[in-house]
């Protein structure tokens, strides 16, 4: 905690404030921290005992994400209330899990929309890489009829969803497009230069024409 906390800069705290981040330690050398300290699995349970964010990060670096039983994962998930621990818990340690798919089953119909962002995300990368036995026109029908009045975080995941489905399964392209285009979530999203809209229409496009100049 002491080499956290020497790690901590206001002017990064200030930023990532903004994003409801609450920390002020860069990721990079996070991450070499990390890799100094190697895989610990008790430490990093410890770590995220703490409730310190930048702690809660390192442990998820250090941890071993097939060591978690369900029951953990999902009370771990609960506790998070800061979007980049939350992301990187669901990206670095959840979809690594044996219990990944009955989470995402289990937290889809979750009434707390934080946890229910976290079944979206499951679920975009299964429509990615195993879409086998995923209804995916039921899932355009629940983000036609939900996805605009969603809560920010919600609303992001099946946004995502919706452009991994438009981007890797062309039979359903045109309706994918159709439905962001109607819903225009996203449409007037502060996009930096050279990086591409999460406006799911033109999302879509972009990927698909990179997939073709391949």
């Amino acid at each position: 905690m002491a080499e956290l906390a020497a790690l901590e800069d206001p002017k990064i705290r200030k930023v990532n404030e903004k994003h409801g981040d609450d920390h002020g330690v860069n990721l990079g050398k996070l991450r070499t921290l990390a890799k100094q300290l190697k895989t610990q699995q008790d430490l990093a349970r410890e770590l995220w005992k703490t409730n310190d964010t930048a702690a809660r990060l390192l442990a998820i670096l250090i941890c071993r994400p097939k060591a978690f039983e369900r029951a953990e994962l999902d009370t771990m998930l609960r506790e998070t209330h800061v979007p980049k621990v939350h992301d990187w818990l669901v990206n670095y340690v959840v979809k690594k899990n044996p219990y990944s798919e009955e989470l995402r089953l289990a937290w889809c119909t979750d009434p707390d929309p934080v946890v229910a962002s976290a079944s979206w995300a499951l679920t975009a990368e299964r429509v990615v890489k195993k879409p086998e036995s995923l209804d995916l026109t039921g899932l355009l029908d629940i983000i036609e009829a939900e996805m605009k009045d969603a809560p920010d975080r919600l609303q992001w995941a099946m946004n995502n969803c919706l452009a991994q489905i438009g981007i890797h399964h062309a039979e359903h392209r045109a309706r994918a497009i159709d439905i962001g285009e109607r819903l225009e979530v996203l449409k007037d999203y502060p996009t930096p230069p050279n990086c591409t809209s999460p406006f799911a229409p033109v999302w879509i496009a972009e990927m698909v024409r990179r997939q073709h100049e391949r």
